[in-house]
């Protein structure tokens, strides 16, 4: 039965949701979540396409709960980054029509790379600081903004592992927030980008709703317990599980993509 709704077999099922359980949990702290869903679907067998819109579909669900948290938390203020948020938006949509125009062949090549290279940045960027002490600041450039949300709202678009750690990282850098306050707007943000790439993808039908639902459901709940482990525990918790989850995705992608 499962494998007739699904078309995949229930062990390659089940493990697709353990995934995105793990997935949504180190999206929830420091982003990269992608960089474990999107080769997970083109190992079940779905093709590039499809793969990253059904991502997007997971990842929206994922991203709204951490979100959320964030928000009641009081981590983001929603008034202070309407410039990020609309130029998130726009360059979304424009990644996503971006993608749909590239081949599966170049896709197949090329999300790996994506991927590779984007671990591989994570790793060599200067640490990430364990100052929790500080408060949001209350003014940012709009400017900056729509830069930065168009720049990486664009790349979200067209493949998208990496966004949350993107996001979080330019944040420490553009705006001297902490890295709990980073976190939270890179959530947010990428919570847009995932729901505008979702809308665009669906209505080029590259999206299987029925498995990118039941990924979402997983993603929620492994979003909510990471955004309230690195509430509790903040950037001494939030830097090591990055660093080791970004060095074990890279291994295991260099072992299967290059060598395998």
């Amino acid at each position: 039965m499962i494998e007739a709704l699904f078309g995949l077999a229930p062990s390659l099922l089940l493990f697709l949701v353990l995934i995105a359980f793990l997935a949504g949990f180190i999206d929830a702290i420091a982003g990269g979540g992608g960089l474990l869903t999107i080769p997970a679907l083109l190992t079940a067998g779905l093709p590039p396409h499809l793969a990253l819109g059904t991502n997007k579909l997971c990842a929206t669900f994922g991203s709204l709960t951490a979100s959320i948290t964030f928000y009641r938390r009081g981590i983001f203020n929603p008034r202070l980054w309407i410039a990020a948020a609309c130029a998130t938006a726009l360059g979304a949509a424009s990644g996503a029509l971006v993608a749909d125009q590239v081949s599966a062949d170049w896709l197949n090549k090329l999300l790996p790379l994506i991927i590779i290279l984007t671990a591989i940045y994570a790793l060599l960027v200067k640490p990430l600081t364990d100052d929790n002490q500080g408060t949001e600041p209350q003014t940012h450039g709009k400017a900056t903004q729509w830069l930065q949300g168009l720049g990486i709202g664009f790349y979200d678009g067209v493949a998208g592992p990496g966004t949350g750690s993107f996001w979080t990282l330019s944040s420490l850098s553009l705006y001297r927030m902490n890295l709990l306050f980073s976190s939270g707007l890179a959530r947010v943000m990428n919570f847009i980008s995932n729901a505008v790439s979702l809308v665009t993808f669906a209505l080029l039908g590259h999206v299987n709703l029925l498995l990118g639902v039941s990924l979402g459901l997983a993603l929620m709940v492994g979003a909510y317990v990471g955004a309230r482990s690195a509430i509790r525990f903040g950037g001494r918790f939030i830097r090591p599980v990055f660093t080791l989850v970004v060095l074990a995705i890279a291994c295991r992608l260099v072992w299967q993509h290059w060598l395998q």
